[in-house]
């Protein structure tokens, strides 16, 4: 789950890490009357949940409140790589000497949370790892042993000279850790950690991604969750009850295990094909999560083809095969299905799907290869 840079920034100033004074808005006359409120000029930022805001016109400066007021009439309802601005943040805009990167990543080949740092701020890392990997700095944390003082003052160094800012960058650094625990991030990132015309460190971006299944217990951040920014088929499959991520192939997977779904979307590259998403099913009998997965899929307008994959254990294949047949009599599938259903119940699946007249495969190889063929013709 992600939240906006105006929420994580509240994350961090109750934490303790000095933000720009803001709020988020979302009427072009709070953002005039903010403006005046705190007689400087202001950053108008558009909250979306993408990467590349800038690039696309959704941060501007205004120097006066009749600007900020101009902007936000801009911003809002803008477009941003699929997403519709509905809020913007009005934040104080600094006087920015340096620029610095600071950011903290779940590593899942090391198990450990890696903090990343570098002099080379307010682009994208991917960008600095590209072009200039020396700029980058990273410590992986023992997580029984936590963050140490002077490690944390060793990668402040890496930032400044001055000793009064290494000391105030390292305070961020310890404070930034203690948020990647407290509210179990995937990720947590101030891009850029700047410096001001008087030595301070100023966290004036922030973002925080969280581990979707520590929500339970994250409630407070639950609530920020913005369904408007999310792209709508994974909201929905996340009321169904699904595991969910859309790609940008045209192969539509429907599989039933996470290891499964990963061999079987590794079959359709290894043969030519692109998978067009990642959906488990989960362990579940119920008919209607076939339904609900079938409807996600078909409205992705690049899916050319469904490939059904089950291993019946704890699913038995023929509620599975029920579940597409009441596909078929929802849904208006424009789209060739095809189905491997093994396991649990296999035969009993057999006879239901008689029904639909769908091309039926025995193994992995055999159904990968049919989708693939049947999305080429489609096309």
């Amino acid at each position: 789950m992600k939240i906006h840079e105006y929420q994580a920034k509240e994350v961090f100033a109750e934490a303790g890490i000095r933000v720009p004074k803001g709020e988020m808005v979302t009427t072009p006359n709070r953002a005039e009357e903010l403006a005046r409120e705190y007689n400087a000029p202001v950053m108008v930022k558009a909250q979306v949940h993408v990467g590349g805001r800038g690039k696309a016109g959704g941060v501007k400066y205004a120097e006066t409140p009749e600007a900020a007021r101009v902007l936000a009439t801009q911003i809002l309802g803008m477009d941003i790589k699929g997403l519709e601005v509905k809020r913007i943040l009005v934040t104080v805009a600094e006087d920015i000497i340096t620029e610095s990167y600071l950011g903290i990543i779940l590593d899942r080949v090391s198990k450990r949370p890696v903090i990343m740092v570098s002099p080379a701020g307010g682009v994208d890392i991917e960008e600095v790892a590209a072009k200039t990997p020396e700029k980058i700095f990273k410590l992986a944390v023992d997580p029984q042993l936590g963050l140490r003082s002077y490690q944390a003052r060793n990668l402040a160094y890496k930032l400044y000279r001055d000793p009064l800012q290494v000391r105030k960058a390292t305070d961020i650094i310890l404070k930034l850790y203690d948020v990647f625990w407290k509210v179990d991030a995937s990720l947590v990132e101030i891009n850029p950690l700047i410096t001001n015309t008087s030595g301070d460190v100023i966290a004036i971006d922030g973002k925080i991604n969280i581990d979707d299944n520590a929500l339970y217990r994250q409630k407070n951040i639950e609530q920020m969750r913005d369904i408007d920014s999310e792209e709508p088929s994974e909201v929905e499959a996340r009321e169904g009850d699904l595991s969910f991520v859309k790609l940008d192939g045209n192969i539509g997977c429907i599989v039933n295990g996470a290891g499964l779904a990963m061999a079987t979307m590794d079959l359709v590259k290894r043969y030519g094909g692109e998978p067009a998403n990642f959906l488990d099913i989960g362990g579940s009998s119920n008919p209607q999560k076939v339904v609900t997965a079938m409807r996600i899929i078909l409205s992705d307008p690049k899916v050319e083809s469904i490939l059904i994959n089950i291993f019946g254990g704890i699913t038995r294949c023929d509620d599975v095969a029920n579940g597409i047949v009441e596909a078929f009599k929802q849904l208006d599938l424009k789209v060739p299905v095809v189905v491997r259903l093994t396991g649990t119940n296999e035969e009993k699946a057999r006879q239901i799907l008689k029904k639909v007249k769908l091309p039926y495969g025995d193994t992995l190889d055999d159904v990968v290869k049919k989708a693939i063929e049947l999305a080429e013709t489609t096309s």
